[in-house]
């Protein structure tokens, strides 16, 4: 088990450690000039000040060779201080830790309806005798997965804000506020959630195990909740996991189609400004969240199924 949880907390750190280079070189090879963009905010190209430029260029760094660059950030990095924004002059991490509670709010409540409505349905689909309400049920999950999100939103905003008026269409508004934007992220995501356990489910149920389970007098119930679907939930929890990058993803719209703050907002100014230090912090923290998760899920897996420590020390040359 030691061996298995550190080869997953090493896997963890070479994917922070990819997407902090990636995005950095990714960043640099763009085309413009945050700095000029800076210097020249609200004067016309002719007015802009070499000197300011320079100062500007050298104390972010610019002038500097480009692994220099990657090889300062990254140290500074590492000490958790990815350096000051450029479009604001504020600490990245100060402005990540400001937007970062409302969006974690989003996604970890999207992520729970998203778990709630996909699997109740998949078991709703699989338990059902009914041939006709099967088909009807697993048809659901293929259309909220081709539905985008942003239609879904106005969707929702138009019919529970605009007419119903239960909830506000805009804004932090507390719970209320938070309803319509994670219920627009959790259609999608929990579609996915869905089709991968109704799959899984199907199969699991013309096991041998399922057969043995039912000839000791399991009833229906016992057999699909107890032995069915622990087994069957192993590849909708690894579904779940990497679903977390795209409800992270999603915010970006989300966020904005409700005017909501967070880390979506954040980063669609970041872009928009071409902020690279801000930007890149946003990577850097998206990439933390997704790996952390994915992270507890790896370790969620042998309590549901011991047999995957084992293979992987087998796979490792441990007899």
């Amino acid at each position: 088990m030691r061996r298995y949880v550190i080869k997953r907390l090493a896997q963890a750190v070479g994917v922070l450690w990819a997407a902090y280079t990636v995005s950095f070189l990714v960043l640099d090879f763009l085309p413009g000039d945050p700095v000029s963009a800076m210097a020249g905010a609200g004067m016309d190209s002719g007015q802009v000040d070499p000197a300011r430029i320079a100062a500007l260029r050298h104390e972010y760094g610019f002038d500097k060779p480009v692994l220099a660059q990657y090889a300062d950030h990254l140290g500074r990095a590492l000490r958790g201080d990815f350096g000051d924004a450029v479009s604001t002059g504020r600490p990245v991490t100060a402005t990540l830790a400001d937007a970062l509670p409302q969006t974690l709010r989003l996604t970890g409540a999207a992520l729970l309806l998203a778990a709630v409505l996909g699997g109740g349905l998949a078991v709703l689909a699989t338990y059902t005798s009914r041939r006709w309400l099967r088909q009807l049920l697993l048809s659901l999950p293929p259309l909220g997965v081709s539905v985008p999100t942003f239609w879904v939103g106005l969707l929702l905003v138009e019919a529970f804000s605009f007419r119903l008026h239960w909830f506000p269409a805009f804004g932090n508004d507390g719970l209320r506020g938070l309803v319509l934007p994670a219920l627009t992220l959790a259609i999608p995501t929990g579609a996915q959630v869905a089709q991968v356990l109704a799959k899984s489910l199907l199969t699991a149920l013309d096991q041998a195990y399922v057969e043995t389970a039912r000839a000791k007098g399991a009833g229906r119930w016992r057999v699909h909740l107890r032995h069915a679907l622990r087994n069957a939930s192993l590849p909708a929890l690894t579904v779940v996991g990497l679903l977390v990058g795209q409800l992270i993803a999603g915010s970006v719209v989300v966020e904005t189609v409700f005017s909501r703050d967070g880390l979506g907002r954040v980063t669609a100014a970041a872009v928009t400004a071409q902020d690279i230090p801000l930007v890149q912090g946003v990577v850097v923290f998206g990439a933390l969240i997704f790996v952390s998760v994915n992270l507890i899920v790896d370790l969620v897996y042998p309590l549901l199924d011991p047999r995957i420590v084992v293979a992987s020390d087998r796979r490792a040359g441990i007899a």
